[in-house]
């Protein structure tokens, strides 16, 4: 990044492990200081567990190993006053933002259980809790006066829904897809104080989300012949699954002045899952 992140400094969200965790360490390599939040505990209508406070320290050590600091709290999203009062925390620690990463987000992978409360989960988390995101972030964004950088963490499903009857692979799409507008209104309406706004689009990454027993059945099914969201998922690229990292390697270009002109933009992170 020809050392165009130093100095700056990071809000990312869902920070304890996966993609976030990855962007943290990513940034702190180029010299970002990060204000973190992770729920921490598990959400009720889903089917594997979230990150623990013990992921949430291990981030915040290898931060700390690239000689960066880090203000790590346990904040839900979904939690309006919960997540401002943990970023403002942060903001008073560095006096400063210059980048906005609004990672969090769930599914259930499962037969349902109780569709209309999967159903709300997912977007509350996914879609509402993005918005919370910014808003808690945006005013400290915007009084630096320097622009800035908001990225947001939508899917491959923003793209390209797949078939599902599950009402939280339903609200996935929707969520994920919905980003996508929210991003545009930003973009458009940021765009004369330089906050550049994007979505990304990562197929499947190596995180807690796909590493787990529901993913596991899920995936035994799928080889097995059977149809469900796993069978439905196949690259253009030979690979299977990417890693947290080669999300986070855009991510950090995203965010860098080497792209400053790109905003408004849904960048594939999907070893060509979208042109399947």
């Amino acid at each position: 990044m020809t050392g165009s992140l130093e100095g700056r400094v990071a809000f990312i969200t869902g920070v304890a492990r996966g993609q976030g965790r990855a962007h943290a360490v990513r940034l702190a390599r180029e010299g970002v200081d990060v204000i973190g939040v992770d729920i921490c505990r598990d959400n009720p209508h889903m089917d594997y567990p979230n990150a623990s406070v013990a992921d949430l320290e291990e981030t915040v050590a290898l931060v700390e190993k690239h000689d960066r600091r880090i203000v790590a709290r346990q904040a839900d999203v979904r939690d309006f006053a919960q997540l401002k009062a943990a970023f403002d925390e942060g903001y008073a620690e560095f006096g400063r933002l210059d980048i906005v990463i609004a990672n969090a987000g769930i599914i259930r992978l499962g037969p349902e259980e109780d569709f209309l409360a999967e159903w709300q989960e997912v977007i509350d988390t996914n879609l509402t809790g993005v918005f919370h995101t910014v808003r808690a972030a945006l005013p400290a964004l915007k009084a630096g006066g320097r622009g800035g950088s908001i990225v947001i963490t939508s899917s491959s499903a923003g793209l390209k829904g797949t078939g599902t009857p599950l009402a939280s692979g339903q609200a996935y799409a929707a969520a994920k897809r919905g980003l996508v507008g929210y991003m545009q209104a930003l973009a458009n309406d940021l765009a004369p104080e330089w906050i550049r706004v994007n979505t990304i689009h990562p197929t499947g990454v190596v995180s807690g989300m796909t590493q787990n027993e529901a993913m596991a059945a899920l995936m035994a099914q799928a080889a097995e012949g059977g149809s469900n969201a796993i069978s439905a998922m196949q690259n253009a690229l030979p690979i299977p699954i990417l890693e947290a990292e080669d999300i986070a390697n855009a991510v950090a270009y995203l965010v860098s002045d080497e792209a400053k002109y790109i905003t408004g933009v849904q960048m594939p992170l999907d070893a060509g899952f979208s042109i399947r």
